[in-house]
Order: structure tokens, then C-alpha cells, then sequence
């Protein structure tokens, strides 16, 4: 039933997705990453009030807002976002802190509220830059990897998987598992070059960097299920039938997508 529910969402999510990275106008395009941010950071914000620690979800959306415009605005850069989000949190607490009773609360609010306005926005909003200045294609060879791999690295991992990769975060991932989403997502990577750029791309560079983002994504992942594991849950809310929150769904990508935009930048994949 739960792949059943997984594959449902899926096919609702898929061509919303593919539509929106290559037909959606750039404010549209922009709109609907920052939904996903804000509803994934809400789902952030959830987990550590399991552990009376309180970060504030209307100052990290806004914290969010302001590095998402960064990336909009040209004009706008990223350390003067970052800075202005870090200068609202201060005033924010230096305003509201003023018993003692919430001294106590102060640091795990303060960091958690900012740390996860940056861990999302700064992150995944480097995927308007991806389709701003690269094409749109590349965004989707980028997530046929990270969906191929994940697959590929599941089903090796039921089938042949002993050794734990990582039994805390993710108790179910083994390096077995991990070796075959670095194959099969560096295959379907291929597999994507050549079936919609062939004569666009050198093929070492579409296999290597598959690998690289295979690799991150790997982090990427069990990096967020700590975050869990430490709040006690298993998914970020269960918003998206069988696949958890949208957290959880965009996990992977979240250390991926800024890796595959600088590796564009700075080496081509040409």
C-alpha cells in the first residue's frame, strides 16, 4: 500500500514538476520554489519543538524570503541577504528576550531559527540560478541522477545490503546499497545525456559528475534524517502520501542542487 501511495504522489508530482522547470514564466518558476521552501522549513521548524526547543517560524520564513530574493534581484547579493537576515534575528531577540526565563530558550531558538532559514533557501534557491543561466535540461538530468540513484540504491540495498552506511541517521542504508546508487545514477545520467543532449555534453564529465552528485546526495539525506532522529520521528509531517513531508522528499537535493550549479560555473559540462 505504501508503494502504492509513493508511486500515486509520484505521478502527480513528476510532470508538475518537468512542466515547472521547462514551461513555468521565471516569477511563476520562482513562486512555486518558494512554496516548497516555506512549507519544507515550516516541517524543519516542527521537529525540534518535539524537544521544547522553539525557533521562530515567522522570522525564519522571513529570513528565508530575503535570501530567496537574492537570488531573484541581481543586484541583491547573497552576503548582503545573509547579513540583513542575521541583523532581523538580533533584533528580533534583543527586542523579545527580556526576562530571564527565556535566556534559557534563546540560543537553540536563535540558532535553529536561522540555521534553517539558510539550510533551505540558500541552498535549494540555487536552483533558480541553475535554470536562469544554464538549460533547463540540466535541472532535470540533475534530478533523473538523484531519482535513479535513490532507486537503484534501494533496491540493491534490499537485495544485497550487510553493512550499515550510516545506522543511526538512516538505519536502513548500507554501502552496498550506496555503490549501486552511484552506478545505477551515474547510468541514468548517461542515459539522460544521451537521450536529450548528446552532441551538448562531454560523456566523462556527465559520468563524473553523476558520481559527485550521487555522492552529496548520500549526505544530503541521512544529513536531514538526523535532524529527526534526534526530534523522535520518523517522517517531517505526512503531507505527501508515501513519501512524508516535503522535506523528506526533497532531502537529497537540498547539498546537490548548489553542488551541480557550481560545478556548471566553474567546470561545464561541455
Amino acid at each position: 500500500m505504501n508503494m502504492l501511495k509513493r508511486t500515486l504522489t509520484a505521478m502527480v508530482l513528476i510532470p508538475l514538476i518537468v512542466t515547472a522547470i521547462l514551461y513555468f514564466p521565471r516569477i511563476w518558476f520562482f513562486v512555486l520554489i518558494q512554496a516548497i521552501i516555506l512549507v519544507a522549513l515550516m516541517e524543519f521548524y516542527n521537529l525540534p519543538r518535539r524537544k521544547k526547543m522553539f525557533p521562530q517560524k515567522g522570522l525564519g520564513a522571513l529570513v528565508a524570503l530575503i535570501i530567496a530574493a537574492a537570488f531573484y534581484f541581481p543586484t541583491f547579493s547573497i552576503a548582503t541577504a545573509l547579513f540583513a537576515g542575521l541583523v532581523l534575528c538580533a533584533l528580533y531577540y534583543v527586542l523579545t528576550v527580556t526576562e530571564v526565563e527565556k535566556l534559557a530558550f534563546f540560543p537553540a531558538s536563535m540558532a535553529l531559527t536561522y540555521f534553517g532559514a539558510v539550510y533551505l533557501s540558500f541552498t535549494l534557491n540555487h536552483i533558480i540560478w541553475l535554470r536562469d543561466r544554464h538549460d533547463p535540461l540540466f535541472i532535470l538530468y540533475l534530478l533523473a541522477v538523484i531519482l535513479i540513484g535513490d532507486t537503484g540504491a534501494m533496491l540493491v540495498g534490499r537485495g544485497l545490503g550487510k553493512h550499515k552506511m550510516t545506522p543511526l541517521a538512516s538505519p536502513n542504508k548500507t554501502w552496498e546499497g550506496s555503490i549501486g546508487g552511484l552506478v545505477t545514477g551515474a547510468a541514468g545520467g548517461l542515459a539522460f545525456q544521451q537521450l536529450f543532449f548528446p552532441g551538448g555534453a562531454v560523456i566523462w564529465k556527465v559520468v563524473v559528475f553523476a558520481l559527485l552528485l550521487q555522492m552529496v546526495a548520500q549526505v544530503s539525506d541521512p544529513f536531514e534524517s538526523l535532524f529527526k532522529r534526534a526530534s523522535g520521528v520518523k517522517d517531517s509531517s505526512n503531507l505527501l502520501p508515501g513519501h512524508g513531508g516535503f522535506l523528506d522528499r526533497i532531502d537529497s537535493q537540498i547539498l546537490a542542487i548548489p553542488l551541480f550549479y557550481y560545478l556548471l560555473e566553474y567546470i561545464g559540462m561541455q
